[in-house]
């Protein structure tokens, strides 16, 4: 057992004693979709799956939405489907408060003792980029916030969600009023417990805001100094809202647009750069905003490289359904100050929170991927000085860019035709990535709809 690995089992013992109740352990990472798999360990093995790691295949990283793998770039089947080896993270391990039973969960990671296989894991992809920028003196800063839907336990006759029943007046919700203090109360015993336990596993949520529809909400993440923390947080806030949502009687849903008609999900992503000496690059008391260099020069490259990273802002078709007019979704490479319509929107503050607000993603993105290509654009733009076009005001959200993806498929296109994220991301995983979410599309379109036998039969 290395000395890591020893370090690592001390944090697992300290634990246990502190919690002798615990009975389980779930050990959790994301894959490919932004969706969490896992093992559970009884209490008896929890030490040893910290001194000798978990193994789990590498295809399980690369399955498609619905769990199957299409052997993308040869993994699965083609290569016999070997394991790997997972270790728990560091400072992971905490309680799970919703559980029946005394829970608890931690994070696991492939890591360099896999012979560069850890690269299929979007967590090392995002480690990577990170490691590109600190490797340039560059040091990131991110908070992400996510949108969501409480949502009716039961789905309509033919598959549809529901609004929710109001909690205080036992009526189905039909309406909301943005930002309203009324909604929040009648919500303040989900989304209180959904704050306490984010703080019970160091979750960092903050604030809780009704958003533009009915049971949709919204709930920040304080900044962190780590982007792996950050898209940490988010991948956990998730499954605290999903489990805590189920405890009072609603689902939740992080789906890019489950109401046509209603606003939809998203996932936006702030991030400020701070050079050696822990100052914020975005912040310059001698320049105006428009006159900040890194700023500027971050602001392009994010322009230059939106569409092809569209499939993974993005990554499924009913993910371009969020993107119509006049309801603050971005339509294209804007930019500007203080304005919701815009992709990269740089919200008010004193210079030292300057920071640019990534509007693009959806609420069903990895947040491990989409961060990553967040901090490839930056990089990108800062280190090849990239200029942006001129800042956009009023209404940017009117029509999309000719240019903008408006389908899964154009955006895989764009993807395939990537100048910028195969030099972070890999080639590699920008193949493996692009096929299986091909091969999800082709099976997601191998289906008949009972619209298209009312149309055409």
């Amino acid at each position: 057992m290395s000395t890591k690995h020893k370090n690592i089992a001390e944090e697992a013992l300290g634990f246990l004693k502190s919690h002798p109740k615990i009975e389980h352990l779930d050990a959790i990472f994301l894959d490919i979709n932004g969706i969490l798999r896992g093992k559970r360990y009884p209490r008896a093995e929890i030490v040893h799956l910290y001194e000798k790691g978990m193994l789990m295949p590498y295809s399980a990283m690369v399955v498609d939405v619905t769990g199957n793998t299409s052997d993308a770039g040869g993994v699965g089947f083609s290569d016999g489907d070997p394991d790997g080896v997972m270790f728990p993270v560091p400072g992971t391990l905490v309680p799970v408060p919703w559980a029946h039973e005394a829970t608890a969960q931690c994070i696991v990671s492939f890591d360099g003792s896999n012979d560069g296989e850890e690269l299929l894991e979007p967590r090392n992809i995002l480690a990577r980029v990170d490691e590109k920028l600190r490797a340039d003196g560059l040091f990131a800063t991110c908070a992400l916030e996510l949108e969501f839907y409480l949502i009716h336990p039961q789905r309509t006759p033919d598959g549809r969600p529901q609004p929710p029943i109001s909690p205080a007046t036992g009526e189905q919700e039909i309406s909301t009023q943005v930002y309203g203090m009324e909604e929040l109360e009648d919500y303040s015993a989900v989304l209180s417990d959904i704050e306490n336990t984010c703080h019970a596993q160091g979750v960092p949520a903050y604030t809780a805001s009704a958003e533009y529809a009915s049971g949709q909400f919204e709930v920040n993440l304080k900044h962190t100094s780590s982007a792996l923390m950050a898209a940490d947080h988010s991948a956990l806030l998730c499954r605290v809202v999903r489990n805590v949502a189920l405890e009072h009687g609603f689902r939740a849903t992080f789906m890019a647009k489950p109401f046509i008609d209603q606003a939809g999900n998203g996932l936006h992503i702030h991030t400020s750069i701070k050079d050696k000496n822990n100052k914020n690059m975005f912040a310059n008391a001698n320049e105006g905003l428009g006159e900040n260099k890194p700023l500027k020069y971050a602001i392009g490259g994010l322009q230059e490289t939106l569409f092809e990273s569209m499939a993974v802002f993005a990554p499924c078709v009913n993910a371009y359904r969020r993107f119509r007019p006049n309801i603050y979704v971005p339509m294209g490479p804007t930019w500007g100050v203080n304005n919701r319509s815009l992709a990269f929107r740089i919200p008010l503050g004193d210079e030292g929170s300057r920071r640019i607000e990534h509007r693009v993603p959806g609420a069903d993105a990895n947040p491990y991927l989409a961060l990553a290509a967040v901090l490839a654009g930056i990089h990108y733009g800062i280190s090849n000085k990239i200029e942006p076009t001129k800042p956009s005001t009023g209404n940017a959200g009117v029509k999309p860019d000719k240019k903008f993806p408006l389908t899964i498929e154009d955006a895989l296109t764009a993807f395939k035709n990537a100048k910028v994220l195969p030099e972070y991301f890999g080639k590699r995983y920008c193949d493996i990535y692009r096929l299986t979410k091909l091969a999800e599309v082709e099976s997601f379109r191998d289906y008949i709809s009972k619209r298209e036998y009312d149309w055409y039969m």
